[in-house]
C-alpha cells in the first residue's frame, strides 16, 4: 500500500495503515495505491485545503507621538488565546522576542512593534508605534534669581476691556479651591461680544534693574470656553522711565505664539504683534486639565527685548527673536506689571479659566 499527493513521491505503507497528510492551501489530488500479485490500482480523492486563519494584529493603547513625560502602553489582540510578542527597537518580533504580560513603560524615545501568535493561525501583521519622549526641564533659572510666587492671589488686580479689541467684554476673578494644584487658584470668568477682550493686570513689585524674566503659570481652560487669543504679558519700567513690554500670546488667529514690538518710536509708540514659527492655538488646548506655560525673555539697556523660548506642558518651543519693545508710557519708575488677557471669538460667548501659581522669576 502507499499514497502520494498530486504527482509527488509515493509513500510506502503496510497493507493496513493510518496516516496524517498535509498539504499547502488550495486544491489537491490524493492518490491511495495498492500493489500485489495481479493487483495494481489506486483511488483518487480530490481535496481542498483551506488557508490558515491569520491572527489579528495587536492594538497599542497609545498612538505614535511626542510626549513630555513617561507613558504606559497596553497591548491586546482580538484573536482568542493569542500571545503577543514585542520589540522596542522597531525590529519585527518573533517568539524569541519579549512576551507581553502587562502594560509596559515608555520612558525614553523608542519604536514599539508587536505581533500576535495564536494556535491554528499564522502570525499577525506587525503593529508599530513611534514614541518621542521630550523631557525638557524648562528654562534655566539661576539660584540667585528672585522668584515671586502666587501673583494671581495678590490684591489689587485691575479688570478692564482692552480697547485694542473690538466689541465689549466683562470679567471677574474669584479665589477657588477646586480645581487647584497648590490649594488655591483664581477663576477668571469672561463674557464678550464681537470678539472683545478683557485685560487682567496687577502691579506685583518694583525693580528697575533686572534684565531677565521667566513668566510661569498653570492654566485650566474649562469645556465650552470660547477663546481667540490668550495673552500673558510682563511689563517693567526701567531707570530711564520708559516701559519695557514683554508681550506674548497664543494666537488662535495666527495659529502660533506671537510677541510684541514697538513699531513706532518711544514717544510715538505703536505696539505690533509679530508671528513666531512655534505653533499655538488656545482652541486646540485640551479642556478641563492643567497646562503649564513658561516664557523666557530678556532685555538690554537700550530697550531691545529677546524672546528666547516658550515651554508648553514642559516641551520647549524656541523663539529666539530680538525686537525693540520700549515705550514711553509715563508709568511709575520700576513698576512690574503682570498681565493675563482673554480675547473672545465670534459674536458673543464666554470662557471660564483657572490660573494657579502665576510666578515671575527675575535676575
Amino acid at each position: 500500500m502507499g499514497y502520494s499527493i498530486d504527482s509527488g513521491t509515493t509513500v510506502i505503507m503496510p497493507t493496513s495503515f493510518t496516516a496524517s497528510v498535509s498539504a499547502s492551501a488550495g486544491t489537491h489530488v490524493l492518490h491511495v495505491k495498492c500493489w500485489g500479485q495481479g493487483v495494481a490500482d489506486q483511488k483518487l480523492l480530490n481535496i481542498n485545503v483551506a488557508p490558515q486563519a491569520k491572527a489579528a494584529p495587536p492594538t497599542l493603547s497609545l498612538p505614535s507621538g511626542t510626549y513630555s513625560s513617561s507613558q504606559v502602553v497596553s497591548m491586546s489582540s482580538s484573536t482568542a488565546g493569542a500571545k503577543i510578542y514585542y520589540s522596542l527597537d522597531g525590529s519585527t518580533p518573533t517568539t524569541a522576542s519579549l512576551l507581553y504580560t502587562g502594560p509596559i513603560s515608555v520612558s525614553k524615545t523608542m519604536v514599539v512593534s508587536a505581533v500576535a501568535i495564536a494556535s491554528g493561525c499564522t502570525t499577525s501583521g506587525v503593529a508599530l508605534a513611534s514614541y518621542t519622549i521630550s523631557t525638557s526641564k524648562g528654562p534655566q533659572i539661576p539660584s540667585y534669581a528672585y522668584v515671586q510666587q502666587q501673583i494671581d492671589l495678590l490684591p489689587g488686580w485691575r479688570i478692564k476691556h482692552d480697547p485694542a479689541t473690538p466689541g465689549t467684554a466683562t470679567g471677574s476673578m474669584t479665589v477657588v479651591s477646586d480645581p487647584t494644584l497648590t490649594g488655591q487658584a483664581v477663576k477668571y470668568l469672561t463674557t464678550f461680544t464681537n470678539s472683545g477682550g478683557i485685560l487682567y493686570s496687577d502691579t506685583y513689585g518694583h525693580d528697575t534693574d533686572s534684565t531677565n524674566f521667566v513668566y510661569d503659570v498653570h492654566v485650566w481652560l474649562s469645556a465650552g470656553s470660547v477663546i481667540s487669543n490668550l495673552e500673558l504679558d510682563n511689563n517693567q519700567v526701567m531707570r530711564n522711565g520708559n516701559t519695557i513690554i514683554y508681550g506674548f500670546q497664543c494666537s488662535g488667529y495666527g495659529g502660533v505664539w506671537e510677541y510684541t514690538e514697538n513699531a513706532g518710536t518711544v514717544d510715538q509708540s505703536k505696539a505690533h504683534w509679530l508671528k513666531s514659527s512655534a505653533p499655538c492655538n488656545p482652541a486646540k488646548w485640551t479642556r478641563n486639565t492643567w497646562h503649564h506655560i513658561q516664557i523666557s525673555v530678556s532685555r538690554d539697556d537700550s530697550g531691545n527685548v529677546t524672546y528666547h523660548s516658550v515651554w508648553f506642558d514642559d516641551v520647549e518651543q524656541p523663539i529666539n527673536q530680538t525686537v525693540k519693545s520700549e515705550f514711553g508710557l509715563g508709568w511709575a519708575l520700576g513698576a512690574l506689571v503682570a498681565n493675563f488677557q482673554v480675547d473672545g471669538l465670534g459674536t458673543s460667548g464666554s470662557s471660564t479659566i483657572y490660573v494657579d501659581n502665576l510666578k515671575m522669576s527675575r535676575w
